[in-house]
């Protein structure tokens, strides 16, 4: 029944009080998964029996987006809770542009503010959000890190574990699979500190390229008829919500599941590099500021805190920040502006939300706010098209913007900008406005 009215009616049924103690809290992370690889959503062309009990048993936000179509951006607003242009994350690749992806240092982490509060820290997996003296991860509140930086060749037969941010002799891991690599050490931070609040940041690197998968899980896949790379993607899922049954089964073991919050989500939508897969027809992918590229799975699961439902309200990877602050009881105030706003109204069934604009926008390199951006006010979207990065000229996309109504075409495929002038130019203002102030950020001088 749950799954008919997530699928169906997208109700909100009755949510109980929040915990008397402060939760445990693990966000998990996938990289470059869609919406429909999840079995829940597609027909049963997967299996992820874990991630869809955590569906069953948590909330599912239908309209939930995340910071940036492509993985550091993303990652930097979900940390900071804020915009990604002002964290000073925009790019990619760590190892050409360091200063294009890296988190200033006045920045304030999820992970900075859990320490402060007296949780025990860990981030198992991708980091990506900073190289150099002062920028990893334990320099910016995590107190254990067991994973990779993120711009490095990182294979899934083939990689290194590192647990510092600069150690001498990063460990070689090449006996185990990269993503039950991940899971059993995220399995032994809980088990460390089952006794001590914790937050766990499990960041996976499934179903990301390489697309590498064993062959034993490839093939059930390859019997329904599905080309090799779609069937090693799904086989890579697969193995993710594997692991992820392991971690939930452990925090039942020690007795910890009903106070421990899990979050799921992905860091953007499936890479288009890859052949196209089932997306619940959302247009685009990974790049883009398109559906395909930022609308993205988003669950939260505490059977201890709140009744299972679903949300349909817009929220954001920002929004994450304030709502474990809240929600955890966690004493910060913020140094920097906070984009994000506290979901605990939508968690809890009290209190008023309302969900502010929301903007997008991503190239390689310095930012050029006239190519793929985007806001969503409401059921409203506007979007300046995605481009390749040889058809940019002076940073503008010479593709008009144009004006989408979500409510009734969730496929972006009706230009409303003749029909809705006005709406049309309020929105244009709002996004220059937007581009403006995030660029004045960025490019402040930080210590």
């Amino acid at each position: 029944m749950m799954r008919l009215a997530v699928l169906l009616s997208f109700c909100l049924l009755p949510l109980c009080g929040l915990a008397a103690t402060p939760p445990n809290v693990i966000i998990i992370l996938a990289d470059d998964m869609a919406i429909g690889d999840l079995s829940y959503f597609n027909g049963g062309l997967t299996r992820t029996p874990n991630l869809d009990r955590l569906i069953d048993d948590g909330l599912w936000f239908s309209r939930a987006y995340s910071g940036s179509p492509v993985c550091s951006p993303s990652r930097a607003a979900l940390l900071t809770g804020r915009y990604p242009h002002r964290t000073g994350v925009v790019s990619l690749d760590m190892n050409k542009e360091p200063l294009l992806t890296r988190l200033h240092k006045d920045e304030t982490t999820l992970a900075n503010v859990f320490a402060e509060n007296g949780y025990r820290t860990g981030l198992v997996g991708k980091w990506h959000t900073g190289m150099g003296a002062g920028y990893g991860p334990l320099s910016r509140g995590f107190q254990e890190f067991e994973g990779f930086y993120g711009s490095d060749k990182t294979a899934y037969f083939n990689y290194v574990i590192q647990t510092g941010d600069s150690p001498d002799k990063p460990k070689e891991a090449t006996d185990q699979y990269l993503t039950d690599e991940l899971s059993k050490r995220a399995v032994s931070f809980v088990r460390r500190h089952a006794d001590h609040p914790f937050f766990l940041h499990l960041a996976h690197y499934a179903p990301h390229r390489p697309l590498e998968a064993p062959e034993a899980a490839i093939q059930p896949y390859l019997k329904t008829g599905l080309n090799p790379e779609v069937a090693t993607i799904y086989a890579m899922v697969e193995i993710m919500d594997r692991g992820i049954g392991e971690l939930i089964a452990e925090l039942e073991k020690l007795g910890i599941r009903k106070n421990t919050l899990i979050v799921f989500a992905s860091d953007n939508g499936p890479d288009t590099v890859v052949p196209e897969r089932f997306n619940v027809r959302l247009r685009g992918g990974k790049y883009q500021t398109y559906e395909g590229g930022i609308h993205v799975p988003l669950v939260m699961s505490c059977p201890g805190l709140w009744k299972a439902g679903v949300r349909d309200e817009t929220v954001h990877f920002t929004d994450l920040f304030p709502t474990l602050i809240e929600l955890c009881g966690l004493k910060h105030e913020p140094k920097n502006k906070l984009d994000g706003v506290s979901l605990v109204p939508l968690l809890t069934g009290k209190g008023q939300f309302a969900a502010p604009a929301r903007f997008w926008q991503w190239n390689r390199a310095q930012p050029k706010y006239g190519h793929n951006a985007a806001l969503r006010d409401g059921p409203w979207k506007l979007v300046r098209p995605y481009v390749t990065k040889n058809l940019i000229k002076k940073g503008e996309t010479p593709a008009a913007p144009v004006l989408y109504h979500m409510d009734s075409d969730p496929q972006e495929t009706q230009d409303l900008s003749q029909q809705h002038p006005a709406r049309f130019e309020q929105m244009k203002s709002a996004l220059e406005a937007w581009c403006q102030e995030v660029e004045k950020h960025r490019q402040r001088t930080v210590p």
